[in-house]
């Protein structure tokens, strides 16, 4: 088995500077000059503007390409996921997205890519779908929890500086028995190698991400980009 690598990112940066920081790490791990990236909008209901931004940010660094389910996927699917080397999902409503998904497939072509060392990254709803649960907006602003695809384990928290409710949201899921699990703040990326943390890297200063029990809350080691 190829060694699998997964990045959750709490959010993006204060500025474009800082989120590509971010993102130059991601590629990074392909270990390639111009690697093969793959933006899936779904969760964006494939926001045209989203997908300009993504065109953007890595049609220079890149081959870059993305995929839309409407109004349906390409009949070379399986071929379009497991022939990139970076697979990045949008923010948007994650149960959304993971519907759409099931019904096409894709969510079990993308395990078979992660587990082919493709590697799977996005932020908000790209980072707590990978997860066993995670905590959305999909349902409403008052915040819940869901079950996601389950490639890694446990639960996880977005957007954890930036809104509010996240923190107090989160603690409240675990205390009432949701999966422990980790937190990120906005600009910083969780990067699994496996189902463990590899590392832990921030575009923000002192921005962190967080261990997340039902004993309390611990902040991980964090290593500024």
């Amino acid at each position: 088995m190829a060694e699998r690598h997964i990045v959750g990112l709490g959010g993006g940066g204060d500025t474009k500077e800082q989120t590509d920081r971010l993102y130059e790490y991601i590629l990074g791990l392909t270990g390639k000059e111009r690697p093969r990236v793959l933006f899936i909008p779904t969760a964006a209901a494939e926001d045209p503007e989203y997908t300009v931004w993504f065109y953007e940010r890595f049609a220079r660094r890149g081959e870059a390409s993305h995929l839309n389910t409407f109004p349906w996927p390409p009949e070379n699917l399986r071929e379009v996921i497991l022939s990139q080397d970076v697979i990045n999902v949008s923010g948007g409503n994650t149960a959304n997205m993971l519907a759409i998904w099931k019904v096409h497939g894709i969510d079990t072509l993308l395990r078979e890519a992660w587990e082919n060392g493709v590697v799977l990254c996005g932020a908000s709803a790209g980072m707590i779908c990978w997860f066993e649960a995670g905590v959305t907006d999909s349902f409403g602003p008052q915040l819940a929890g869901m079950e996601c695809l389950g490639f890694l384990p446990g639960s996880a928290c977005p957007h954890y500086d930036g809104e509010e409710q996240r923190r107090p949201r989160y603690r409240e899921l675990i205390d009432s028995g949701f999966p422990e699990g980790v937190a990120a703040d906005d600009g910083v990326g969780i990067h699994y190698v496996g189902t463990e943390i590899a590392e832990v890297v921030t575009c923000r200063p002192g921005a962190a991400a967080y261990r997340v029990t039902r004993e309390g809350e611990e902040r991980l080691e964090t290593r500024e980009l």
